[in-house]
């Protein structure tokens, strides 16, 4: 069945709800009440559209930049940022809790984001390292109600390793998103389906899926074509909105948002080629609006 997750958290806080995100990190709203709530007002958007379509629902916690090097630029100490990835997930089994007459099933997964940026892989961590660095946070999501972790934008396979491996030492299931280019390769130059099978090999295919983020769809399109066995591994797609590179975006003052019913018909033909493929959400530029028609495009195609 189709399960939908949200759209791009931090684009739509800033651009859209007219919010300062030092570093782009929302997990910092947590630090107050009036945050949590633009958390909660965030998340229920789309667990209305979950409702109306009778779709399941990834809940997704805004820890994606709650890791340590994060944390020290914001000014949080190593307890602070284990209790706030705690808190994430508490607003989010609440908000399950409150849908659950109208959402079935409801999933909470904490969120990884790399060490780095999430379009460049700038110093290649190796998969010990990237292990070391994440299972801090891994470890505080394991701690919770949380259901699995989800490690979104990861620019190289060893971070993926890494990610994957802290999950599974902490017992958690865990989802693996790669960021594409416009050339549906990674920012390393690898292929997707070679970062998949390097992941794969290297922890014993412990990552319960695959996604693709942080690209569109027209960028990784013909990445996926054929038949092979890896492209069964991918089971969700975050797309950005517009069609600009990351250095476009990156450069660009304004927010890119596309268009909701174009990019609703790409991830049609997309789920017609791959029907396999079952959670629906969105990245950069993204908002309720694209996963609404996401969501109406996916289920006519059903």
């Amino acid at each position: 069945r189709l399960f939908l997750t949200d759209g791009g958290l931090e684009t739509t806080l800033v651009f859209h709800d007219g919010i300062e995100l030092p570093h782009f990190a929302a997990f910092d709203l947590l630090r107050t009440a009036e945050g949590a709530e633009r958390l909660r007002a965030y998340y229920r958007r789309y667990l209305d559209i979950a409702a109306a379509n009778g779709t399941g629902f990834i809940l997704e916690s805004a820890g994606w930049r709650a890791s340590s090097d994060w944390g020290a630029k914001l000014g949080y100490s190593q307890r602070a940022l284990a209790q706030v990835n705690i808190d994430s997930i508490e607003l989010m089994a609440a908000l399950r809790e409150a849908y659950a007459a109208k959402v079935q099933p409801i999933v909470l997964s904490g969120c990884v984001g790399p060490r780095g940026d999430g379009y460049d892989p700038g110093t290649v961590m190796s998969a010990q390292e990237a292990e070391e660095y994440h299972s801090e946070q891994v470890r505080s999501y394991g701690g919770t109600v949380a259901d699995m972790v989800t490690a979104i934008t990861m620019t190289n396979a060893n971070e993926a390793i890494g990610v994957t491996r802290a999950a599974k030492a902490a017992g958690m299931p865990v989802a693996i998103s790669f960021t594409l280019e416009t050339d549906g390769r990674l920012p390393t130059g690898q292929s997707l389906k070679e970062a998949i099978e390097e992941v794969d090999a290297e922890t014993g295919r412990a990552p319960a899926y695959y996604m693709i983020n942080c690209a569109h769809p027209t960028h990784f399109a013909g990445t996926l074509s054929g038949k092979d066995g890896w492209l069964q591994r991918i089971r969700g797609i975050r797309a950005n909105a517009s069609k600009r590179s990351h250095a476009e975006l990156n450069e660009a003052p304004d927010l890119d948002d596309g268009n909701p019913v174009e990019l609703g018909a790409q991830y049609r033909d997309l789920l017609r080629r791959h029907p396999h493929i079952n959670v629906l959400g969105g990245c950069c530029g993204t908002d309720h609006r694209h996963i609404e028609s996401i969501c109406g495009a996916c289920k006519a195609a059903a």
